[in-house]
């Protein structure tokens, strides 16, 4: 006779692994894309995707997200934006760690947070700024340009609410 929590372990590095490949399959997407835009177009030009809809704009964010304190100039910006980046990893890291299986949308919306902010990180780290290029707009409204990392950290959030509303979890009655 096979013990039932014997396999358990197997299962749970399973679902571990697959979240440790959403993390670095965001971290390539995210700094492929950003290497593109940094050799293939120059700083502010454009290249029309969807006529009014969608372009390809290199720009720099040295703020947070949505452009956040981009414009504020401190000394040691990078620095304490880099520091604020790592705590925030630590956080998300410490509750990911935190969550059971049942909570699957939760742990996948956690692996695409992490891989981004791993992504915008990563750009602080090596160059000083992150490096912005999906333009979406509307006629003269144009939502904050965005990168990979950025929708993945979107998407990744609101998975975790959908998960906090009970959506996607699996239930001790339920089949794995």
């Amino acid at each position: 006779m096979t013990d039932p929590g014997a396999s358990a372990p197997a299962a749970i590095r399973q679902v571990r692994t697959s979240e440790i490949v959403t993390v670095v399959a965001v971290l390539v997407l995210d700094q492929v894309t950003k290497s593109m835009v940094r050799r293939e177009l120059p700083l502010h030009e454009s290249v029309e995707v969807i006529p009014g809809f969608f372009n390809l704009t290199h720009v720099q964010n040295t703020g947070a997200a949505f452009g956040l304190l981009g414009s504020a100039e401190f000394p040691y910006k990078t620095a304490v934006m880099i520091g604020i980046a790592l705590l925030a990893l630590v956080a998300i890291a410490s509750f990911a760690v935190q969550l059971g299986r049942d909570e699957r949308l939760a742990r996948l919306g956690l692996a695409l947070i992490l891989g981004g902010a791993i992504g915008n990180l990563l750009d602080r780290a090596l160059v000083g700024h992150v490096v912005d290029f999906i333009d979406v707009y509307w006629g003269t409204w144009h939502f904050w340009a965005f990168n990979v990392a950025d929708a993945a950290i979107s998407v990744g959030a609101g998975l975790v609410l959908l998960d906090m509303f009970g959506l996607g979890r699996q239930h001790a009655s339920d089949p794995v």
